[in-house]
């Protein structure tokens, strides 16, 4: 399913406020790309703390396996990584599930089991149910509306909703790129028939909102709902919360 796990309790950075001078005229955006875990969905941190609990897989445990493929995804030196390998489709969901479930344990010292690794850690997922209206309302008024995600498996997305929801689909592994690569973005801006600079994206990663930000897109660092499309109102000029 969705973009990549965080580890659990790390504090999310702060939202960097829109950069446009007092008195401009809003930009006339003609898309909005979002992201999918984490956005159209509750917190992956609370996903993956759900599955830790079922499991019995202490927390510290979790971070100590995590951190350094967490980390190095974001790393632009970090190529060579199991998250790059899954993101990208380089290697099946099966392949790292093996890899995943060989480093970890439950606190009763009993490897966890690979197979269904990721479908149970991400069995807490839940609609963000403002978040799907919000991109219904804005595709309503004329925009054109995008998903751009990172994968962990590519047979947990919703995809009989999104005919209603999306005009372009961009998932990692089957595109064989990720965020937060220049080329992911541009690739789905191309696919919308739209340059950067007419696009609004929203993520929930830092790294990927700078990155949309680097090539001329407008990017939210989404936390929770409300101020998200607050701020996604704001430059639309459309009334997204009630």
């Amino acid at each position: 399913m969705p973009d990549s796990p965080s580890e659990p309790d790390q504090p999310e950075p702060e939202q960097s406020e829109p950069d446009q001078p007092t008195g401009a005229t809003p930009r006339p955006f003609r898309g909005v790309i979002v992201d999918w875990g984490g956005v159209m969905t509750n917190p992956i941190r609370d996903m993956v703390q759900a599955w830790l609990d079922r499991e019995d897989v202490d927390n510290e445990h979790y971070a100590a396996v995590m951190r350094p493929w967490v980390t190095g995804a974001y790393d632009h030196n970090g190529d060579i990584n199991p998250i790059h390998a899954l993101e990208r489709g380089e290697c099946t969901t099966e392949e790292f599930e093996r890899l995943l479930a060989a480093r970890m344990a439950r606190r009763d010292g009993v490897q966890v089991l690979a197979e269904g690794l990721l479908t149970r850690m991400f069995a807490g997922s839940t609609a963000a149910d403002a978040m799907y209206d919000a991109v219904r309302a804005i595709r309503a008024a004329g925009l054109r509306t995008g998903l751009l995600s990172n994968s962990w498996g590519m047979a947990d997305y919703p995809r009989h909703l999104f005919p209603a929801m999306f005009d372009v689909v961009v998932i990692s592994g089957e595109v064989g790129m990720r965020k937060p690569e220049e080329r992911i973005f541009r690739h789905a801006t191309g696919l919308l028939g739209l340059d950067p600079a007419e696009c609004v994206f929203v993520d929930d990663i830092q790294v990927n909102v700078a990155a949309a930000e680097a090539v001329g897109m407008t990017a939210i660092l989404h936390t929770e709902p409300v101020a998200t499309l607050d701020r996604l109102g704001g430059l639309l000029g459309l009334p997204l919360t009630g």
